[in-house]
This record gives C-alpha cells, structure tokens and sequence, in this order.
C-alpha cells in the first residue's frame, strides 16, 4: 500500500498565516499538521508517499525534505491549482500506479491514528473505504449514506438537505478501481472535481464502497478556532518531559514539557503545555493549553490557551488568551485583555 498526502489548497480560512506558510505547516502541541498525518501513516506500516503539492511546495519540501526523518520515502507531486481531490488522484496516477492506497488530507488530525481503518480494509476488502464520523451539522462536508452492513448507498458533497449525520473524514482507503472511476468526471458546480462523486460513480456501478465510523478525534484544522481547539486536544495527550533548565525559582504543574536549550527563569509553568527548544520565558505565567514555539521569547507575561509560532516575542502582556501569534511577531503591553491573531512578522501592541 502507499499513501496520497494533500498539502496543496490555499487554506484562505487561516488567512494571514497562510499568506507566507502551508496551512499544513501550522503547529498545533509544536508539530506541524501535516507531521502528524504522516505518523498516522507511518504508524499502519505505509512507507512510500506521494505529497500532493501546490503554490507552497517549496516550505513543505523544506520542512518534510525526502520523508528519511520520519522513516518514510516522499515523493513530491505538483498540482498545478487545487482543483479538487479528485484532480490529485488523477495528477498521482504515475506515482500510484495499481497500488492499493489510503489518501489523507493534510490539514486534518486524527490523534487516535487510522491502525483500526486500515486493518478493516485489509481484511474486508472493499474496492472504498471511508471514514466518517458523527456531526451536528453535516452540510459543510461529504456525508455519506451508509446501511448496517456498513456498505455506502448514497454520496452528496456539502448537500443543503442531508440524508444522513455522517460527514466524510479525510481519510480514504482505495484500491486501483478508483482509477476507472475518475475517467471523464466532470467538474462539480464548485469548479472541482469531487472525490465524492467519483466514489457515487462506483456506488452507482455496483462496487464495493464501506464506511468505518472514526470514534477518537479527529479535528480538521482549517480555521484559528480548530487549530486551537485541536492545539488543546493534543497537549492533553502529551507525556512530560523538562529536558531544557527550569531555575529554583519558578514551578511547573501538571504535564509540562520543556525542550532541550530552553530556559524558564521566575515563571510558573501549568500543564498541559509545551516549551519549545531555545525558547526564554523569564518572569512569567504560561497556562494550560498554551504550546510555545521555538526560540520564542516570553517575559513578564500571562500566557494561556494559545499557540506561539517560532521565534514569536511576548512581552508585559497582562493577560493573552485564546490567540496564535505568527512567527517572529513581537507583542508588547500597553493597559486590558486582547485576543490576537497575528500573521508572520507582525509587531503589536496590547493594554498592560
């Protein structure tokens, strides 16, 4: 089996990050997205993988390079525009060829892996599978139609009247009859080319297509308010760790991690929360749910529910809440609460 990892799009929902990074690229608990997708991926044994990319190729490629460091081979495949899911089969076809594959969207987190998904399409062997899960509200997704022998009867993408609760995950185990089904499809009223309809096409022609309903988390990361409510999901998972130098005067509660060459000087430190290598937090109060990037720098500060991207710089803010701050952007305090999200290089200023 190998693996189709999306990692083009313009991800214009997380805009002004995406203006200068992947959307892929984003941390949330200090690891790329797109990292964990392919963990999952290493996790169930797939080592060859194809990453579908686009206008940002150039980060991606710089931050995965050939895939070695996470025990995987990656080759790169250039979409031209994201024209749809479909359209990045079709562009991996030689990469593919008559393998089996699972393709993964690269914005989305499943903290619990796909171990069980794909060892049911091993067994099953289903020409589909999907994985779907459980919504409120289904009219922002694929949603699936499915029987109690977990057999699709029915697919519709972003229908206004669904049929069903079950939104499509992007995750998605083939084998190489989808190819067939890809031939002389048509874009969708969206300008795309919708994998959901390939997938009716083969419903429709008799093929097997499954659904396996995902029950652990599973988070798509496409807005600020799924990045850090994914962000708070997984530092919930994490294992302590102090490996940088925490100093007699400060504390840490809960699980806390502390990379190696990071300094915490007079701070209180209260778990679940992650400080990246080479960080500096000096006279300060990190709280739960916060990951601190890589030689951040935060100072006489109050930090919690938040995400610090790389070398982002805090100083004398009274209280940050729920805010991401972009890569090298400096804040500094001037009088109340503020709420931020600041793209790369940015400088503000909020009430002390």
């Amino acid at each position: 089996m190998k693996a189709l990892v999306l990692s083009g799009g313009l991800g214009t929902r997380l805009r002004p990050f995406t203006h200068s990074m992947a959307k892929q690229l984003v941390p949330v608990a200090n690891k790329p997205v797109l990292q964990h997708c392919l963990e999952n991926i290493r996790q169930i044994g797939v080592r060859e993988v194809g990453v579908v990319v686009g206008d940002r190729a150039a980060d991606i490629r710089a931050a995965i390079g050939d895939g070695s460091e996470l025990g995987l081979r990656v080759t790169y495949v250039h979409q031209e525009q994201p024209l749809g899911l479909a359209h990045a089969v079709l562009v991996a076809q030689d990469f593919l060829g008559d393998d089996d594959f699972v393709m993964y969207l690269g914005d989305n987190v499943l903290a619990d892996g796909i171990t069980a998904a794909a060892a049911t399409f091993e067994q099953r062997r289903p020409d589909a599978q999907l994985l779907v899960v459980k919504v409120p509200d289904p009219r922002q997704y694929g949603v699936a139609v499915v029987d109690r022998d977990r057999v699709v009867r029915e697919l519709a993408e972003k229908p206004a009247a669904p049929r069903s609760d079950l939104a499509v995950v992007g995750v998605y185990f083939f084998t190489a009859a989808v190819h067939n089904a890809l031939r002389g499809l048509r874009p969708s009223a969206r300008g795309e080319l919708e994998i959901t309809d390939a997938l009716q096409i083969m419903v429709e022609g008799g093929e097997l297509v499954t659904a396996e309903e995902y029950t652990g988390y599973w988070k798509d990361t496409g807005s600020v308010n799924e990045l850090l409510e994914c962000n708070r999901a997984l530092l919930e998972r994490i294992t302590p760790s102090v490996r940088g130098h925490v100093d007699a005067e400060s504390t840490t509660f809960g699980t806390v991690v502390v990379e190696p060459g990071a300094v915490v000087t007079r701070s209180r430190l209260v778990g679940p929360l992650v400080v990246g290598a080479d960080s500096v937090i000096t006279g300060s109060y990190l709280g739960p749910s916060t990951a601190v990037g890589n030689g951040c720098v935060v100072t006489d500060s109050h930090v919690e529910d938040s995400i610090l991207l790389e070398g982002a710089d805090v100083s004398g803010v009274r209280e940050l809440r729920g805010s991401i701050i972009g890569r090298w952007a400096r804040v500094s305090a001037t009088g109340e609460q503020h709420s931020l999200v600041i793209g790369d290089h940015a400088s503000a200023e909020v009430a002390a």
